[in-house]
């Protein structure tokens, strides 16, 4: 299994479940991919069972159902993988039948601050949150318009003595609405829209951010302790080619069984792409169940597979 994301965590656990042993390969240090690393307070809706989850809940109930269910290794980006007559072979130390990848959208560099940086101000600027408790008392300046930048604002704006700006460069936020809203309604949160920022300096042991009205030359400047940067990340798994994978716009092309063009290496989750798919991670699960089941009537074509069913 490459990525231990969400759908990857959920896969090692599956191909558990009818018998299959399973090593986990993460680039990062600890398991639960972007959810975890990018957006842990942002709500899930999609996910069976939970009305709504975060991502930071949803990799703990994963990561724990995993346990003791596979290999993991992490720190490790898989560089290298050659085709034998009977698997394959992992950075020239694993042998392995079959490989899924389920790296997301592939890894992950945030998208930066547009603005020269000396030292003290690259200080006070973040592109993840990890404690939202450390930015209590303060006053924050959050950057962006989608559910990253409206999460991490809401989130903030519940810390104790805490004031926040929203400031995004169009009227309209690509983010759910409704998050939008509760937003507008919160009497310690400003929403700046339309603005880009044009300058940054510390005056007074904050940073004087200038911003500049859209379609104006209107500027204003405002005041914050740190800033919370969420434009979103740039994404790339266009390594897999050096495998002999396929890539279509970026993403892994896939059959219906999850197949990808080197027989016996199979993807899942946001990395690939079929007619008609969503980018939504429930969709990634019932893709990890249709890549094992594939796996395990290709290694095992004699045996009848066991379907876990609620039709029968």
């Amino acid at each position: 299994m490459i990525g231990a994301g969400p759908v990857g965590l959920f896969s090692a656990n599956f191909a558990h479940l009818h018998g299959l042993k399973t090593v986990t390969f993460d680039s990062l240090k600890e398991v639960g991919g972007q959810p975890k690393f990018l957006y842990p307070f942002k709500k899930i809706f999609d996910i069976p069972v939970f009305d709504q989850i975060s991502g930071a809940h949803l990799v703990e109930q994963l990561k724990t159902a995993t346990t003791d269910k596979t290999t993991f290794v992490l720190d490790h980006r898989v560089s290298s993988i050659q085709k034998q007559d009977s698997g394959f072979i992992v950075d020239d130390e694993f042998w392995v039948k079959s490989i899924i990848i389920a790296t997301g959208t592939g890894s992950f560099a945030p998208k930066k601050f547009p603005l020269q940086l000396d030292t003290g101000a690259a200080a006070r600027i973040h592109y993840f949150i990890k404690n939202p408790q450390e930015f209590a008392n303060q006053t924050i300046g959050v950057f962006g318009g989608g559910d990253s930048a409206l999460d991490w604002a809401l989130e903030l704006a519940e810390q104790t003595g805490t004031q926040v700006g929203l400031i995004h460069r169009r009227n309209e936020f690509r983010g759910l609405e409704s998050s939008a809203q509760r937003l507008q309604n919160l009497k310690n949160v400003e929403v700046l829209t339309p603005y880009l920022p044009k300058s940054i300096a510390i005056r007074n042991n904050q940073l004087d951010v200038g911003l500049k009205l859209v379609g104006s030359t209107e500027l204003i400047h405002k005041h914050f302790d740190q800033i919370i940067v969420a434009y979103g990340f740039r994404s790339n798994n266009s390594f897999v080619k050096k495998w002999g994978v396929n890539i279509s716009n970026s993403q892994i092309a896939v059959t219906s069984e999850m197949k990808t063009s080197v027989p016996g290496i199979y993807a899942i989750g946001d990395a690939v792409t079929y007619p008609g798919r969503v980018p939504v991670i429930g969709l990634g699960f019932g893709e990890a169940q249709i890549a094992v089941t594939a796996i395990m009537r290709s290694l095992f074509p004699e045996k009848t597979l066991t379907i876990h069913s609620t039709s029968i």
